[in-house]
């Protein structure tokens, strides 16, 4: 409640996602790193991943999602009351990146702050951006998922070179018109205990940058595959499965699955312990690899491109990340 007033419907009003055009193959990789095509398909189902030229950061990506999404809503930036950026992968410590995309964008109205959530980032900032504009404080907020993952990768260590990609997405979240379309209901937590599964040891306060930190390529990805893997099928079905139930739907009453895009195995394997028909399930790993708090997006909008997202559709989100974070988001498709 806000003032007395109840809470009002909210739906994703636009859509817009970026990736830069530079494409890094998997026979790209096997000159770089001791790895092959076989094994990276085998284990991941990815084919390729772009990555940003030298100079490129988080809020360039994120300007240009932001900017399309804006646009195709048919508003102007200044319309956007909050934004809300879900990133692992900051420009820097400070200011956030919503302060640089603000800055960038010319959205002179809005506030806003990032979320630390992984590749949890987008269902988290898209719910707190819905709850920020369901209470009445904002009409529009700008939600944007978008991390440049190659900048803290070891492109020496080929269990994590060969995941991750670079890419931004945004969506325009606004009132909804119709209460039954638009987003429906969220299920989030977190388990601290996961965190050495998959961090970067240093650059924050616990281990501050030192020429140690460097030679031990503590500023890179971390992380313990097969922990990060059991953790994610069971918690991913677990959260989508609670979502489902509080809301008197099953699996046959989802009409797409849209899963953050980390391995072709765990969203799959996610899809089948929760007995939803493969047709249903969004893939495409294969050609953005992980792109962490962007993966969401930009599944949406290839599914919206291919004709399989359509107004109406019953839309179930799902995401587990370093952290652990876990979330699911179920809407009803109104862009």
């Amino acid at each position: 409640m806000r003032g007395g007033a109840p809470l009002r419907g909210t739906r994703i009003a636009a859509l817009g996602t970026y990736v830069p055009p530079r494409v890094l193959t998997n026979a790209d990789l096997e000159k770089m790193v001791d790895t092959s095509n076989e094994w990276i398909l085998q284990r991941t189902g990815i084919h390729e991943r772009h990555i940003v030229d030298d100079g490129v950061a988080t809020s360039d990506l994120a300007k240009e999602a932001a900017l399309r999404a804006i646009d195709e809503a048919g508003l102007t930036p200044d319309d956007m009351g909050v934004i809300v950026v879900g990133t692992t992968t900051p420009d820097m410590f400070f200011p956030s990146t919503a302060c640089l995309v603000q800055n960038k964008i010319g959205a002179s109205n809005a506030w806003g702050f990032d979320v630390g959530a992984a590749c949890s980032g987008f269902a988290y900032a898209l719910t707190v951006g819905s709850q920020l504009v369901a209470t009445g404080a904002h009409e529009h907020a700008l939600v944007i998922g978008a991390d440049v993952m190659s900048s803290i990768i070891d492109y020496e260590d080929r269990a994590t070179c060969v995941l991750f990609g670079d890419g931004a997405g945004a969506v325009v979240v606004s009132p909804a018109a119709e209460p039954e379309l638009g987003l429906l209901d969220f299920v989030h937590e977190i388990d601290g205990s996961g965190g050495p599964a998959l961090n970067m040891p240093a650059g924050g306060s616990r281990n501050p940058a030192t020429h140690e930190t460097v030679d031990k390529r503590m500023h890179f990805v971390h992380q313990d595959g097969a922990a990060v893997f059991k953790f994610a099928v069971r918690k991913m079905e677990d959260v989508c499965r609670r979502v489902l139930e509080r809301n008197g739907l099953e699996a046959g009453d989802v009409d797409l699955f849209v899963a953050h895009q980390a391995n072709r195995r765990i969203i799959l394997s996610t899809a089948d312990r929760l007995g939803l028909d493969r047709s249903r399930v969004v893939l495409n790993i294969d050609r953005f690899g992980n792109t962490t708090a962007a993966t969401i997006p930009l599944a949406l909008q290839d599914a919206r491109a291919d004709g399989r997202l359509k107004e109406g559709d019953r839309v179930l989100l799902a995401a587990v990340g370093a952290g652990f974070t876990v979330g699911a988001v179920l809407l009803r498709w109104a862009c």
